[in-house]
């Protein structure tokens, strides 16, 4: 009986050391996932092991290291947007007792261009169908030519692109420290106006209106319709930014992607960009990054319709009906974006 019992213990002990050797093994697998984004933060970008085509330049190397003078201040300027990002999130990681390891699954935004070593966050409401466009025809191998032809819907069909958490650990490692990474950002106010007007106020959008209209109207309509309440379609930008600034909406998961922060879909405080561009800036940022994979005239940025985008006046006038207390809570929410891409607090607001 003694002898059993000794035996019974020995396997006990065995079987906590493996279970033991396997959660740290997976652990290691998630920090070591990790590793390789804080130290790319500090590191020289151009020092590249291994990430070039056969006898050519990659567009990391360009960018860092340019075979011509630049005389624009273009890359003066984009330095300045990664030291702005690089601030934010040390003031922020300082400040927080929040710690995140990100997972294959937070690479979802990713979209990666094997061709030219190219990897892309797409945030919407920032030129991202037209950057899909684009990104079609980098990895189409000569399936598409101009991004124009390309309908919008197609551009947003995901199988057409892939997308970095469709990779190994291993992989993703060597795409985030070899790839030339860059992102589109946009005032966050005037980003979600924009979110607001195409979702909530166009009547092809049925899908977000039974989905988020419907609960909008539900939750903070007094004496709504039985048609409002069923059919979701005629959302208040009051009733949206309510919602958004709402605690159980937080409770609820993750936002939308349309309106979620460009913190949470893209991890610029994790993962290194070397290019911050933006929407201001949107032809003459996004063919920047086309002549660093030297493309020349046959693909050009496509130009977007000025008459129809969201502008700062048109901005201004939606919050012109919201409260201060939850212009306040809006900008807590979307705090992070203002700070890391150099966003000034809107003037209508005052923070102590």
């Amino acid at each position: 009986m003694r002898q059993a019992l000794g035996d019974l213990m020995r396997m006990s002990r065995i079987c906590r050391m493996i279970f033991a050797t396997c959660l740290g093994s997976f652990i290691l697998v998630i920090f070591y996932f990790q590793s390789m984004f804080q130290p790319v933060m500090r590191r020289n970008p151009f020092m590249v092991d291994g990430c070039c085509r056969k006898g050519s330049r990659n567009a990391l190397q360009e960018l860092y290291n340019p075979t011509q003078s630049d005389s624009s201040g273009a890359a003066v300027l984009h330095q300045a947007r990664r030291d702005q990002v690089v601030d934010a999130c040390r003031v922020y990681s300082a400040s927080s007792r929040k710690r995140r390891v990100l997972t294959p699954a937070d690479l979802k935004h990713l979209v990666v261009d094997e061709d030219h070593e190219l990897i892309y966050c797409y945030v919407p409401k920032v030129a991202c169908t037209n950057w899909k466009r684009v990104m079609m025809v980098l990895t189409g191998q000569g399936k598409y030519s101009d991004p124009m032809e390309i309908p919008s819907n197609k551009a947003h069909v995901p199988s057409n692109l892939k997308t970095l958490n469709q990779y190994t650990i291993a992989e993703i490692n060597h795409r985030l420290k070899n790839y030339l990474k860059f992102l589109f950002v946009r005032e966050p106010f005037e980003r979600l106006v924009s979110a607001y007007r195409n979702k909530f106020t166009l009547k092809y959008n049925s899908s977000f209106h039974k989905r988020f209209g419907t609960r909008i109207i539900r939750r903070y309509r007094k004496n709504a319709t039985q048609e409002a309440l069923l059919s979701g379609s005629d959302v208040k930008f009051q009733e949206f930014v309510e919602y958004l600034v709402d605690p159980a909406t937080q409770r609820e998961g993750p936002l939308n992607e349309h309106w979620q922060t460009v913190y949470q879909l893209c991890h610029p405080c994790h993962i290194h960009y070397d290019l911050v561009g933006k929407y201001e800036t949107l032809e003459e940022d996004a063919n920047y990054v086309l002549g660093l994979i030297d493309v020349g005239d046959s693909l050009r940025f496509p130009s977007y319709a000025k008459s129809t985008r969201t502008t700062d006046a048109m901005t201004a006038q939606f919050f012109s009906n919201i409260s201060s207390q939850q212009q306040v809570q809006l900008y807590q929410l979307y705090r992070m974006d203002f700070l890391m891409f150099n966003y000034s607090k809107p003037s209508q607001l005052r923070l102590d």
